[in-house]
Formats: C-alpha cells, sequence, structure tokens
C-alpha cells in the first residue's frame, strides 16, 4: 500500500516503513506528524484518487532527526571587471519514518 501527499508546495510518495526526507518541521525528534492533504491512495487492486484530496484518508508519520542538506556553492562571476562572489547555502532538513497509513 502506498500514498502520494502533499508538505507544503512538495508531493511524495510514501510507503509504510519508509523514510523520507522533507523540510524542516518545528517538532522535537520521537513526535508524530500526521498528512491530512493526501493526493492519492492505492493498495494492490484498488486506486483511490482525491479531488484535491482523498476525504478520509491520512499517513501517520514519526520524526526521526533534524540535519541540513548538502553544500550548494553559488558562484557569481562578471568578466573583465574581476567581480567573483562565492555563496553556499544548506538546506535545513527533518527525517521522518512513515509509521500508518489510514485510508
Amino acid at each position: 500500500m502506498y500514498a502520494v501527499v502533499r508538505n507544503g508546495t512538495k508531493s511524495y510518495r510514501v510507503e509504510e516503513g519508509a523514510q523520507i526526507t522533507v523540510d524542516r518541521r518545528k517538532a522535537d525528534p520521537g513526535d508524530t506528524v500526521t498528512f491530512d492533504q493526501v493526493l492519492l491512495v492505492a493498495d494492490g487492486v484498488r486506486v483511490r484518487a482525491g479531488t484535491p484530496f482523498v476525504s478520509d484518508a491520512k499517513v501517520l508519520a514519526e520524526i526521526v532527526r533534524h540535519g541540513r542538506g548538502p553544500k550548494i556553492r553559488v558562484f557569481k562571476y562578471k568578466n573583465k571587471t574581476r567581480s567573483r562572489k562565492t555563496r553556499g547555502h544548506r538546506q535545513d532538513e527533518t527525517t521522518l519514518r512513515i509509521t500508518k497509513i489510514e485510508a
């Protein structure tokens, strides 16, 4: 059984026991997170798609840890003027473990 959930502006395909990485959530590790915006639920036989959400479905997840993503380097360069700028960015992330899909 799997589901497609929406978190902010992104959609994730999740299964029970899977771990996903989402943008930072304001909660402590070990807390439970509920996704009410379920776009699709599918078991082995039936697929239920919402318009836009499946009304009686929700996905429960547990926060595993908080962390930061890989470093992204941004380099700006203008020729003939010796203008160079280097910046870096690391996105704050939260890892979730999907515990239950209720459909």
